[in-house]
């Protein structure tokens, strides 16, 4: 699990690293943006301690799109392609060597791989390169995204802030249609 540092959690700062690994902080090299359920402070934690929070960023000019049905959810996962207009918000985190493959292993697992074909831009407008995950296939049509992998997204997004909007819209896919 993601440990704050010192009491209350925080979106401004967390701290994933144990005590032990401190000196580790010195060697994080990669920028992980993820829009995922990975999002979530408690299924990344499960996943890796080597990673730090940032900021939260969007990817402009890409939309949110649901071509991923992998069985071990119900209904359909998220991934992300380029598309004038839209924009994708999430969360970057600097991961320690070796944190970026139990990642890989995880978004893999879902239908994504591993892109750098994206730059997430910050609240003051600096664009970062970045590392994310996207589904490689093309597809016809978006399908009935997972209710309870949105919940996870929804969660993850109000941890870290992100833009009330944005996390509005993806309670939309959590909640009961009205029809």
């Amino acid at each position: 699990m993601i440990v704050p540092t010192g009491g209350k959690p925080s979106r401004d700062h967390y701290n994933v690293f144990s005590e032990r690994d401190q000196t580790r902080r010195s060697t994080l090299s990669t920028l992980y943006f993820t829009y995922t359920a990975l999002i979530s402070p408690e299924r990344l934690g499960s996943v890796t301690t080597d990673a730090e929070f940032k900021f939260i960023a969007h990817l402009p000019e890409t939309k949110l799109i649901f071509p991923l049905a992998n069985g071990k959810w119900e209904g359909s996962l998220p991934s992300v392609r380029a598309e004038a207009g839209n924009t994708v918000w999430g969360a970057v985190f600097e991961l320690a060597n070796g944190a970026l493959e139990a990642i890989d292993a995880v978004e893999a697992d879902e239908g994504r791989v591993q892109t750098q074909e994206f730059k997430a831009v910050d609240r003051e407008g600096r664009r970062h390169a970045v590392v994310t995950h996207a589904h490689s296939e093309e597809i016809e049509h978006d399908r009935i995204p997972s209710r309870d992998y949105m919940g996870l997204i929804v969660a993850g997004g109000r941890h870290w802030g992100l833009p009330t909007g944005w996390v509005a819209g993806l309670e939309e896919y959590v909640e009961e249609p009205l029809y």
